[in-house]
């Protein structure tokens, strides 16, 4: 049986608190609760993604490690933003390579990681097609860079998207 507690933590996160968590992106604390599990009672955070429909509870303690973090800070999105205006920087190695270089960067929750991921494999009217894995690649990182954009500046994700496409056009 879970014990609900509404204290701030030693990490100082609230209920209500939108949050970063690398491997999954922007999640909303909706409790606090306390679980005994094997005889040890266990502080937990619960974190629920909407998008992915999805709830993930985090030791208080493992919060940390993880990598889970507050939202970037305007100040962070604008240099998010600034990279992707750059000049896209792909490679010459081999493809399997640079993918998991690309999914590391998307899961390390560092939205100028991120948004390198988004600008290098952009592709403007007039450039080749990109692969199948690729375009994964590609959405996944758009989708979890303007799900941050959208939490930071309160707008909504579809705004977002269009923002960083706007971006990454102008580029």
């Amino acid at each position: 049986m879970a014990v609900v507690t509404k204290k701030k933590t030693q990490v100082d996160y609230a209920v209500g608190d939108h949050i970063v968590y690398p491997a999954h992106g922007v999640g909303k604390i909706v409790d606090l609760e306390s679980q005994i599990i094997s005889g040890m009672t266990l502080e937990l955070f619960v974190i629920v993604f909407d998008k992915d429909k999805m709830t993930l509870r985090v030791p208080f303690g493992k919060a940390q490690s993880v990598g889970m973090r507050r939202l970037s800070s305007p100040d962070t999105m604008k240099e998010a933003l600034t990279v992707l205006k750059g000049r896209a920087r792909v490679k010459r190695t081999m493809w399997s390579r640079r993918a998991q270089e690309y999914e590391a960067k998307i899961n390390s929750g560092d939205p100028v990681s991120i948004a390198e991921v988004v600008r290098d494999l952009h592709r403007n009217a007039g450039q080749p097609e990109q692969s199948y894995s690729e375009r994964q690649i590609y959405e996944a990182a758009l989708d979890r860079l303007a799900r941050e954009v959208a939490a930071v500046e309160k707008i909504d994700e579809t705004a977002a998207v269009e923002r960083l496409e706007k971006v990454l056009r102008a580029a």
